[in-house]
């Protein structure tokens, strides 16, 4: 009952008031990023939510775009934008995904959706992470966030998968704000970001 209606419910009123609240933080960031990255201030990418169905991430634009040829590489920390950084930083660029929390295409709790290419390399467990919608933030970000190897990963989002109930929603949501605030259990390099998996 809780993950088929009281979730969602839940996932919509929160989301819809932060967008509100946060409404003047965001369209400060909007206006520098939209400086910083020549008029592309946002970031959109197919990732798999809920039964593998595909749908649009929005994300903050905190990387100059790839230059094909370049001698930086595509993953290097050197595209980071350095209002970017600040952003990365201190997790800024998760917070528009509160519209797809809105649109029911993500959840404010669940495991993070990765791209749409590693869909054929799960195994038959950890395909289960796609049971639930995705989520902004989730038991695996607050047991390693990008410390920890993909396998640790996928056990983590599995478990959550399998013993979601509001009680550890909410201690994922206290654990997410201690750690964003103490900015612990990430790359020492803080515009690092985990490398691709490449299945099993």
């Amino acid at each position: 009952m809780y993950s088929v209606f009281f979730k969602p419910l839940v996932d919509f009123l929160i989301a819809l008031i932060l967008l509100v609240l946060l409404s003047p933080l965001l369209l400060v960031l909007i206006f520098l990023l939209f400086i910083a990255n020549h008029g592309k201030p946002f970031f959109l990418q197919p990732r798999p939510g809920k039964d593998g169905k595909i749908f649009k991430i929005i994300k903050f634009k905190t990387m100059r775009d790839f230059k094909p040829g370049s001698s930086i590489d595509i993953h290097s920390p050197k595209r980071v934008t350095p209002i970017g950084g600040f952003v990365r930083k201190y997790s800024l660029d998760e917070l528009l995904q509160l519209v797809n929390v809105l649109k029911g295409d993500m959840s404010l709790i669940g495991p993070r959706p990765l791209l749409v290419e590693y869909l054929p390399l799960y195994n038959k467990e950890q395909g289960k992470r796609h049971n639930v919608r995705p989520g902004i933030t989730g038991w695996a970000q607050v047991n390693g966030r990008n410390t920890i190897d993909w396998d640790q990963k996928f056990k983590l989002d599995v478990w959550y998968v399998e013993n979601v109930s509001p009680v550890l929603d909410l201690k994922i949501i206290y654990k997410t704000i201690i750690k964003v605030i103490n900015k612990s259990d990430i790359n020492q390099d803080e515009n690092r970001t985990m490398p691709q998996w490449a299945g099993n």
